[in-house]
């Protein structure tokens, strides 16, 4: 029972983190963990059909499923790979934000926009996962009434600032 338990903990979190490469472009590292991860279930799911009147390897097998689900997302989270694409709307404060998220090693891009109320400035900024939270905090310091919609990226190619490092 504890073994069907921790195999699928460890084969549904491999299934988040093989979704999260497939989603990144990062193909070889799918395949090899999808290799991986339906070893584990095969093993899993034979344990469990090998004696379908234990209830026990049943609940296991679920409670393993829903416990590797929560890991694979605390994973994912921990890991934050990738880059995103933050776009800012800011009435007033827009050159502001674009002079501190450049000041902080950023790029950032400035566009006028003409907004339901009138003119706006619209920001783009293209940063890893991992500088997502420290970016969208001088964000809010700078303008705590802007409007920020944050974008998963799958591919970016070039760039300014920290992000090309």
């Amino acid at each position: 029972m504890l073994l069907i338990f921790c195999l699928r903990i460890v084969d549904v979190s491999m299934g988040t983190i093989r979704m999260l490469m497939i989603m990144r472009g990062m193909r070889k590292w799918a395949v090899l963990i999808g290799f991986v991860e339906v070893t584990i279930w095969v093993v899993a799911i034979s344990q469990v059909m090998s004696n379908l009147n234990n209830l026990w390897n049943i609940l296991a097998y679920s409670g393993g499923f829903a416990t590797g689900t929560y890991i694979g997302m605390y994973l994912e989270n921990g890991l934050a790979m990738g880059s995103v694409d933050i776009r800012v709307v800011s009435l007033q404060k827009g050159a502001e934000i674009v002079s501190q998220v450049r000041k902080a090693g950023y790029g950032a891009t400035e566009l006028p926009a003409l907004g339901q109320s009138g003119p706006v400035s619209l920001i783009g900024i293209v940063v890893t996962r991992k500088q997502k939270p420290a970016v969208l905090t001088l964000i809010t310091e700078v303008d705590p009434d802007a409007f920020v919609t944050v974008d998963d990226m799958r591919r970016v190619d070039r760039g300014y600032g920290r992000l090309a490092k």
